[in-house]
């Protein structure tokens, strides 16, 4: 564990939405593609190749949970996973944290929370600029309907 890394740190019981033996699943703070989450692995580790066989294993049987999960919330067409870790290499000394960004993508319009989400750039890569914070009422109930799904 690296104090000074955002991944080792607790997450937020606000945006806390699961975890497994190696796993931690938090609402991701940006709601432009309804249901995006970060998905970190427990332990400090920084590069995918360091993964051992049973986190990966666990990583997969998360994957078809998340996206089954987010199915039956909000009826989520496809998803974009990704494993980038690039702002960990803008820091004099980089210490990058294997975890995933789960962008769920939707073909139609979904409300929930009193919020219109609607994903304009559907079958085109996902839009890095649009940032969408919401309420923590939104969260909570975002984060118990997938809850509830899983």
């Amino acid at each position: 564990m690296i104090m000074t890394c955002l991944f080792c740190q607790k997450p937020n019981p606000i945006d806390f939405v699961h975890q497994t033996k190696y796993w931690n699943v938090f609402l991701a703070w940006d709601q432009t593609y309804l249901g995006r989450c970060i998905v970190a692995l427990k332990r400090h580790c920084g590069d995918l190749a360091e993964l051992k066989k049973e986190e990966y294993d666990e990583f997969i049987e998360l994957v078809k949970r998340l996206e089954s999960a987010l199915r039956k919330s909000f009826d989520a067409t496809m998803f974009n996973w990704t494993c980038l870790m690039n702002d960990a290499y803008q820091e004099k000394n980089p210490e990058p944290h294997v975890h995933w960004h789960f962008r769920p993508r939707y073909n139609h319009k979904v409300e929930i929370a009193g919020l219109v989400f609607e994903d304009l750039e559907f079958g085109h890569h996902y839009d890095r600029t649009k940032k969408r914070e919401i309420s923590e009422v939104a969260k909570k109930t975002i984060v118990s309907k997938i809850k509830e799904n899983l």
